[in-house]
């Protein structure tokens, strides 16, 4: 079952593709990368070397794919980082693709934009482009908390407001919103799927980090999409996402590794250890 991954790559590291499409390959999804940067490394060390694919080859690498790969026999598009608006249209192209051939595929977004961190990362017009034209061509959204909040043009302070601006972009034509990092206090973090009718939510502590590891939104977002395309009921794909990304996040705390621990910790995303549950909201 295979699934179009429109992400970054870096050389080293482990952010956009290098941790979503592995993480899908890891349980058994066949992901077909396709970059939209390919950088030495992610920008937050503070500089990097690379480039920004242009829109035509883009254009061009999708329609090479859809030449080589029946795209009718693909369950789903992932998609993630533009280095520049002008990528957008490409992305919209690409989802619409994938649907005439398949009408049963599923679109999801992870709108990757800021942190609470460092705020908003790419260009403002990038930002305006999910907002206005990614989010409502979606069937699933993975906003971490900052950017649901962004997205929404809404104060996410707790979980009612949480759920509250998920919906409202359920509203807008998505049928899932996955939100992650949703602070509980100092020392937990919560994680949230939500749909128009039911949501739920899983706590995990915080972790402690020097700096802290870029990439497990991305990796949450591949894991998320293989567990929904899998057949896993939504409580069992946020459960299984979220422990696996925290057992990560773990063994990377432990290795005192810059990067995520992706591929040390890899048993992990495919036997998540079930230490959090789901509950029902």
């Amino acid at each position: 079952m295979p699934v179009i991954c429109l992400n970054s790559h870096v050389a080293f590291g482990y952010v956009g593709n290098d941790a979503a499409a592995f993480c899908l390959r890891r349980l058994g999804i066949e992901a077909w990368q396709v970059d939209t940067v390919i950088y030495s490394n992610h920008p937050g060390y503070g500089g990097c070397t690379g480039r920004v694919v242009p829109p035509c080859e883009l254009r061009a690498l999708m329609a090479g794919l859809q030449t080589r790969g029946s795209f009718n026999g693909c369950r789903g598009i992932l998609t993630g980082y533009i280095g520049a608006a002008q990528q957008g249209d490409e992305m919209l192209a690409a989802i619409a693709a994938v649907r005439r051939a398949n009408p049963e595929a599923v679109a999801v977004v992870d709108p990757i934009i800021g942190d609470s961190g460092p705020g908003l990362y790419v260009a403002p017009e990038v930002a305006a482009f999910f907002a206005e034209e990614a989010v409502p061509r979606a069937d699933v959204v993975t906003p971490n908390a900052f950017e649901l909040g962004h997205l929404t043009g809404r104060d996410v302070a707790g979980i009612e407001d949480a759920v509250s601006a998920a919906r409202s972009i359920i509203a807008r034509g998505p049928r899932i919103v996955l939100v992650t990092s949703l602070p509980l206090g100092t020392d937990t973090l919560l994680t949230l799927a939500v749909t128009d009718e039911d949501a739920w939510s899983l706590q995990v502590p915080r972790l402690d980090f020097p700096v802290p590891p870029n990439g497990a939104g991305d990796a949450m977002a591949g894991l998320f999409t293989a567990h929904l395309l899998r057949g896993s009921p939504l409580p069992d794909a946020l459960a299984d996402s979220a422990n696996a990304i925290h057992a990560v996040l773990e063994a990377t705390q432990a290795s005192g590794r810059r990067e995520l621990d992706l591929v040390c910790a890899q048993d992990a995303l495919a036997a998540p250890p079930r230490r959090f549950r789901a509950q029902a909201l």
